[in-house]
């Protein structure tokens, strides 16, 4: 990917975001699209045997010492729940059961947040919609770093700290950007799936804001990484977006893209053009509710 220059700002833009004008572009010449539009009926089934294997991975491990129990955590519970969180930011677009059955995704959604600990799903859909409508909005979309974050964690060590504290940043940064009546959102910190969240919006090539990646974690991530394909048609269930990039391949074959998220963390941390800064943002010409 190329470089942007050294950052001491967001880079800020003066139009809409290119997935509204790409997917009435895409839609009008590949209409048959919107027959992949509607839930999964799979989505349920994998999720709950995830649900189930962490529960059952809890009550295996409980006899081991601390040192393994801290490696089948990394390894293994980590994977699995850093996909959970995945699954949660798919359940958000109602593919579970449908638009019509909104109430039976908001309980699925908490039944797949039930082994990571931290009760954020409603409160992440939430601040998701916003994310969507309004991307790299300026106090809209809290997706996008503070200027204190983008100040501050500007050098290689700093910004580790800044992976490791992922988690705290995205529970915090809602509260204070953009406060709505729910709480926290959680993020899974320094884990090499943990990548997407650097490789789906960070400006690794001056001008694109969004970047997809193709690779074989999308198996074990409900293929979040094609993230591009995701914001033109958020209706769309994750296992249906390959379908979407093979309709209609001109409009993302020569799209930047990205082949590796463990490339993207070293990257990001060895890259002075890359950080917390290194984000597109716009205004929004609207009235904040909370």
């Amino acid at each position: 990917m190329g470089k942007t220059g050294g950052r001491g700002d967001f880079e800020w833009v003066y139009n809409d975001q290119p997935h509204t004008s790409r997917r009435k572009e895409i839609l009008a010449k590949y209409p048959e699209i919107k027959s992949l539009m509607g839930p999964d009926p799979q989505l349920k089934w994998v999720v709950s045997g995830m649900v189930l294997t962490q529960l059952l991975a809890c009550y295996l491990v409980h006899d081991l010492s601390w040192k393994w129990i801290f490696f089948w955590a990394y390894a293994f519970g980590g994977c699995i729940n850093h996909s959970l969180t995945l699954a949660i930011h798919d359940i958000s677009h109602n593919v579970a059961f449908g638009n019509k059955l909104a109430k039976w995704n908001r309980l699925f959604a908490m039944w797949a947040n039930l082994p990571i600990g931290v009760p954020y799903s409603a409160s992440f859909k939430k601040y998701h919609i916003d994310h969507h409508r309004y991307l790299g909005g300026d106090q809209l979309d809290v997706d996008i770093p503070t200027d204190i974050e983008g100040w501050f964690f500007c050098t290689p060590a700093r910004k580790v700290v800044w992976l490791f504290l992922q988690p705290l940043f995205y529970a915090l940064r809602p509260l204070l950007v953009n406060p709505k009546p729910l709480g926290s959102v959680l993020c899974m910190g320094l884990h090499p799936i943990s990548g997407h969240f650097i490789a789906e919006h960070y400006m690794f090539l001056k001008g694109h804001e969004t970047y997809s990646y193709y690779g074989p974690l999308n198996m074990i991530t409900f293929n979040v990484g094609y993230h591009m394909e995701h914001h033109d048609f958020p209706s769309i269930p994750g296992s249906k977006l390959p379908q979407v990039k093979k309709i209609a391949a001109e409009y993302y074959d020569f799209l930047p893209q990205h082949t590796s998220w463990i490339r993207v963390l070293w990257d990001f941390v060895f890259d002075d053009s890359i950080g917390p800064y290194a984000r597109i943002k716009r205004q929004y010409k609207i009235n904040k509710q909370g």
